[in-house]
């Protein structure tokens, strides 16, 4: 049984003391606290090693776990492969980049050696993974169970982004005399009963609670945010939910973070702040989950963004006149001068984003790079520096503390945008694209993004004094690291590739070879018509994965009777208020049920059992060329005497293509098939790229239609 792998509670030989076997009188568990461990101690090699074998090694501790079933675990080479070259990496001080594939178990391959080596360093290890709901995952489910096996505690903890948790100053304001001034809407008084009753009986109260579900805006309102914090001078500090976790994190031996926070950190201590405004600990070694993301995750932490949604927000949270709520609604000459800057303010703002948007209309385009030249209002900026000037002192005279903070949060805000608007409106950075966006709210952000991110990462995350492992079932391309560490950045280290453990008769690759080009303009039409016979062929139990949201909802529509016919229930992205995670659960549960899904839904998605039988893959995943990353990204390769489509397209799309078909074999008992509508895989030369990507065996079949 493996740490990817739905699991009982194991039952355990009364005779048998696991923590015993694991370790023995190694001196791996040396005391944290003792004066002679330092940042610079490497764990003993030996004494990892020997842990690792005695755990995953045939007729070892996880072997010889005894499950409620009364089926022992299986023996899997690759993790234990794994965990050795961890092991290696940890104890030689380099880094590492592995792929494991789907089944190698690689959460307890990666854990354990990072559990044996906390003992031997005052600082804890961090581990970072794609989601929150990884980190519930490794947390709550697999942590525990080997902790279990181990018969030995592990001091672990969550951490999440200071706006997952509640402020309990802020929630006072809102509970406060001042509410209805406060609270944008008299509905949303319901939601801070539901915070405060969960409050009364104890429970933690979190963004992604379970318990106590509030409206987004709400949140925003009572959330914890940088600088927005009172610290130690904050009459809630004792009971401060943000700063109990922090305690918590300062106290662990292992650490497991989100990317979005982990890059969060890197990028301030990267940009010079001291200790005391870091997000995390002190750490001595790094593991990154699903690491095939991290170019673009860094990217996006070492760019700006400037929100057409989030610059009216923050006006509106200090005086909305649509409905006379906001934090300066108190009477006063002061007041009434700053409300109406705000309102200037927020009209400038409306004024400042509608070139951006007239523009991607008139253009039919969801993205647009900016040229240096487009002529942009300085009006925007002009309203807002007023307004800061008016603000600052306002908040030198304010009396209440807790109001006061609350301005200088917003006054922070916007100083911000007014940076990143000049920023943008100077292009100040070459390597750097700017480029407008319309999300589909119609709302315009406007980013400046860095082109490439392999020499920021190299240089803050690969070069540092600890070592840095990255895991990922995709991180090849035609079983080569060299595209990946092209792009990431990666040095000082070594790169291990590890086999599939899946038997070859578990899936099979269908490929359509009469249907047209996905080119020409009937394509999705005839997708549509043979995707009722496809759904047949597994009585639902389907992914169905598009690189278009519109072509997706076009199919969807065309397929929705049949699918209505045949009691299969028809999930699609964005066509209903579920999350991803509530799609994907009711997809597990009804499993006759169809899924379509776009880009977010190739990755990082677990579905094992019955309810996956089918994979359809509508169109190879290259990225949309006239996007303006991509675009600038093509053009830098271009410049440097290079094929941007061999050297970054096809790359990509085979990167994407893998984590597609990954979706469908999970577990050993999982098999099924993968049907690919895309006739490229096999009519042009790179298709034998993408056929000798999967991430599996498969058996591969040609059909006429």
């Amino acid at each position: 049984m493996y740490p990817d792998d739905d699991f009982n509670d194991p039952v355990f030989p009364e005779e048998e003391n696991f923590a015993d076997a694991i370790f023995p009188d190694s001196e791996i568990f040396t005391d944290p606290g003792d004066e002679e461990t330092t940042f610079d101690t490497l764990p003993d090699l030996d004494a990892l090693k020997s842990g690792c074998e005695k755990f995953f090694a045939p007729g070892g501790t996880l072997q010889n776990a005894v499950f409620s079933d009364d089926e022992p675990g299986e023996n899997r080479p690759q993790q234990l492969q794994m965990a050795l070259a961890i092991s290696e990496a940890l104890a030689g001080n380099y880094n590492l980049a592995i792929e494991a594939p789907t089944g190698v178990g690689k959460s307890f391959a990666y854990l354990l050696p990072l559990v044996l080596r906390a003992r031997t360093s005052r600082h804890c290890a961090v581990v970072a993974t794609g989601t929150i709901n990884l980190q519930e995952q490794l947390v709550h489910k697999d942590i525990p169970f080997l902790e279990k096996l181990l018969g030995a505690p592990i001091n672990a903890a969550i951490a999440k982004g200071r706006r997952n948790y509640l402020c309990r100053r802020r929630f006072s304001l809102l509970c406060g005399e001042q509410k209805d001034l406060l609270l944008p809407l008299p509905s949303m008084t319901a939601d801070i009963a539901a915070i405060s009753q969960a409050l009364e009986h104890g429970d933690s109260v979190s963004r992604d609670s379970s318990r106590v579900r509030v409206d987004p805006a709400i949140w925003d309102m009572v959330c914890c945010e940088t600088g927005n914090c009172l610290g130690k001078n904050c009459e809630f500090f004792s009971s401060c939910l943000y700063f109990k976790a922090r305690r918590q994190w300062e106290s662990a031996d292992i650490i497991i973070a989100n990317h979005a926070l982990f890059f969060n950190d890197i990028a301030l201590k990267a940009a010079g702040s001291d200790s005391a405004n870091s997000l995390l600990p002190v750490y001595s070694a790094v593991l990154i989950d699903e690491a095939h993301t991290i170019e673009n995750t860094a990217a996006e932490h070492f760019g700006i963004m400037i929100s057409q949604t989030g610059s009216i927000y923050t006006l509106n949270r200090l005086f909305n006149p649509d409905n006379a709520k906001g934090l300066l609604v108190a009477p006063g000459a002061e007041n009434l001068e700053l409300r109406n800057l705000a309102s200037a303010a927020r009209d400038e703002a409306y004024g400042f984003f509608a070139p951006f948007a007239d523009l991607l209309r008139e253009k039919r385009e969801s993205a647009l790079e900016i040229a240096a030249n487009f002529n942009t209002s300085q009006r925007f900026t002009e309203k807002l520096l007023l307004l800061i000037e008016a603000l600052a002192r306002k908040i030198e005279s304010e009396d209440n503390p807790s109001l006061k903070t609350e301005l200088n949060s917003r006054l922070d805000r916007l100083r911000e945008t007014v940076d990143a608007i000049n920023e943008f409106q100077e292009m100040r950075s070459p390597n750097c694209v700017y480029y407008a966006e319309m999300e589909r709210n119609e709302s315009i952000s406007l980013r400046g993004t860095p082109i490439e991110s392999a020499e920021i990462l190299s240089e803050v995350l690969f070069r540092r004094n600890f070592p840095v492992i990255l895991c990922s079932a995709t991180l090849t391309v035609n079983k080569q690291f060299d595209y990946f560490i092209r792009r990431s950045g990666f040095v000082n280290g070594k790169s291990l590739k590890l086999d599939s453990p899946f038997d070859p008769d578990k899936a099979q690759i269908r490929i359509i070879r009469g249907l047209p080009d996905p080119r020409e303009r009937d394509y999705f039409e005839k997708i549509a018509d043979i995707l009722p016979k496809l759904l047949a062929d597994t009585d639902g139990k389907a992914f169905v994965l598009f690189t278009s949201y519109q072509q997706m909802l076009y199919c969807a529509e065309k397929v929705a009777p049949v699918c209505a016919d045949n009691l299969w229930q028809l999930l699609v992205q964005g066509k209903t208020p579920m999350s991803r995670s509530e799609l994907l659960a009711e997809f597990k549960r009804d499993t006759n049920s169809v899924l379509f899904g776009t880009d977010s839904f190739w990755t990082g998605v677990d579905v094992p059992g019955e309810s996956l039988s089918q994979v359809i893959i509508t169109k190879l995943p290259f990225a949309v060329p006239s996007h303006p990353l991509t675009a600038a990204r093509h053009r830098k390769i271009e410049a440097a005497g290079k094929s941007s489509f061999s050297e970054y397209s096809l790359p990509e799309a085979v990167l994407k293509f893998r984590q597609g078909v990954g979706r469908l074999i999970r577990r050993h008992s999982d098999e099924g098939v993968i049907t690919i509508l895309d006739r490229r895989i096999i009519g042009n030369s790179y298709g034998r790229i993408f056929l000798g990507s999967v991430p599996y065996p498969v058996r591969v079949e040609n059909l006429p239609e």
